[in-house]
């Protein structure tokens, strides 16, 4: 394999990237290191890659970039690279997103049509779904996007069928469901939360806290996502969950249990685009990719809390 993996020096572009290295894969990153949080961050999550002679980094930005030249001799695309969050992507800062999100994976879709890839493998996200999804979520289900973020990467999921459909684009989309564990991004709830209760900081709290999440360890989607890659249908979406769904609440319970004393709450109202539920339903995952999540929400906090407590030692 010579994989192109966009987005490598993210959350799970990076690790993902490290375990295509550790699986005896040639790998092209590429990552324009956008100030959404701070470069030090990203240069960290590429030390081990870095180390690695089957390794090359490029720093460039998808809409601009010599495509033919990255796409040359790959075998499969892993698409992370995206502006992330729900609660920046309102208002003027949508530019970004259409930018980001639609306009570079576009770009990218129509460089690699007519190429000879095995798969193009596109990360999307629980987001596209909505608060009419019924629970558990299927992929089948009428989707209805609760934030301009959502809406970005349902396009982008269109996209990619559009380039299936028409040219015969081995596309194959992943849905994350909350993805965390070490290396996750600092503006995610888990790192917030968990670096606040180290400080002894309150942790903010939107809403009643009984919304839920199916919460997926960074190292079980990155197996998946891995699996997709030979197993994955062309064509197909599937669902990426680790079968974690607890409320907000119960995390903080687990967190005061990792930190040895119960949590200050600094109660928020609730957040516009923030979905109400989230639930996998992972069974298309688990038939055609063998996917089935390891990891339950303890232990993926456990070892956050352990990355997070190494990293500001």
């Amino acid at each position: 394999m010579r994989a192109l993996v966009t987005g490598a020096a993210g959350f799970i572009g990076s690790t993902l990237t490290d375990r295509l290295l550790a699986q005896g894969a040639d790998v092209v990153g590429i990552d324009c290191f956008t100030d959404y949080y701070p470069r030090a961050l990203k240069e960290t999550n590429l030390a081990g890659a870095r180390q690695s002679a089957r390794f090359e980094l490029v720093e460039d930005d998808l809409l601009d970039t010599d495509l033919a030249a990255l796409l040359d001799g790959v075998t499969h695309v892993f698409h992370l690279a995206a502006q992330a969050g729900v609660r920046k992507s309102w208002g003027r800062d949508f530019s970004v997103y259409v930018s980001n999100n639609i306009a570079a994976t576009q770009r990218l879709l129509e460089e690699c049509a007519g190429r000879p890839l095995e798969r193009f493998v596109y990360a999307s996200t629980s987001s596209v779904y909505g608060d009419e999804a019924p629970i558990p979520m299927r992929e089948d289900q009428r989707l209805q996007p609760l934030s301009p973020y959502g809406v970005s990467k349902l396009a982008a999921e269109h996209l990619g069928h559009l380039y299936f459909a028409n040219h015969g684009l081995p596309f194959t989309a992943l849905r994350y469901f909350t993805v965390y564990g070490p290396r996750q991004r600092p503006d995610m709830g888990f790192h917030r939360f968990l670096t606040a209760a180290m400080a002894g900081k309150p942790l903010t709290r939107f809403g009643d806290g009984e919304q839920t999440r199916d919460f997926t360890y960074v190292a079980d989607a990155v197996t998946a996502t891995v699996a997709a890659a030979t197993l994955g249908a062309p064509g197909r979406v599937y669902n990426i969950g680790g079968g974690s769904r607890v409320t907000v609440n119960q995390v903080f319970e687990i967190i005061g249990r990792l930190v040895g004393r119960a949590v200050e709450i600094d109660q928020q109202p609730p957040q516009k685009g923030d979905m109400r539920d989230t639930y996998a339903d992972t069974s298309r995952a688990r038939a055609d990719l063998g996917f089935v999540p390891s990891v339950t929400l303890e232990q993926g906090l456990t070892e956050e809390y352990a990355w997070l407590r190494t990293e500001r030692a």
